[in-house]
């Protein structure tokens, strides 16, 4: 059950959102323009970050739901996900992306914790300063997401379909505030 009063039957984010939309509009424009905006990282590789951090912080609802998309954006290539949620190091995903990954890791732990050589390695792999730029946004990003929705104890449907569905929904529509996910 939730800390406050929100609708018991939206899942997660959702359900904050439609209990405070003046908050909700700027953190999906946020998602919206990491996630979905111009980037020379796919919209897949920018949901995997999302999704592999929030594992991290072992909030059930934003992993699923955020693997779900990534999955569905990846395609045929959707095993990629698990894989990384399972062991990063052994996913077969570019040596690039293992690098961000790294760094996305360092700063679920503290932002401090990213080190000159986490960026000097991700360089050598062909990161960008905007790749860099924008794998750190992402993974502070959604750790504040992360702490929103367990520290309010939102609703965490357990049904993989609904899970499905919102990552179809991600996928498809990107983050506006009059979707039910």
């Amino acid at each position: 059950m939730a800390h406050i009063s929100v609708s018991p039957d939206v899942p997660g984010i959702r359900s904050l959102a439609l209990f405070r939309p003046e908050t909700a509009k700027p953190l999906y424009a946020l998602a919206q323009v990491l996630l979905r905006g111009p980037s020379t990282l796919s919209a897949a590789e920018r949901e995997l970050i999302a999704a592999y951090v929030s594992s991290l912080n072992r909030c059930k609802f934003c992993s699923d739901s955020h693997a779900a998309a990534a999955r569905s954006l990846f395609g045929n290539e959707g095993q990629l996900v698990s894989e990384v949620l399972e062991n990063m190091e052994t996913a077969k995903i570019s040596s690039k992306m293992k690098a961000l990954l790294r760094i996305a890791e360092k700063v679920q732990q503290s932002g401090r914790a990213v080190a000159p050589q986490d960026i000097e390695l991700a360089r050598k792999e062909g990161a960008t300063d905007r790749e860099l730029h924008d794998t750190v946004l992402i993974a502070a990003t959604f750790c504040m997401f992360n702490r929103y929705v367990d520290g309010l104890a939102t609703w965490t449907p357990t049904d993989p379909k609904m899970y499905d569905e919102m990552g179809e929904r991600l996928a498809t529509k990107g983050y506006v505030l009059n979707q039910k996910s």
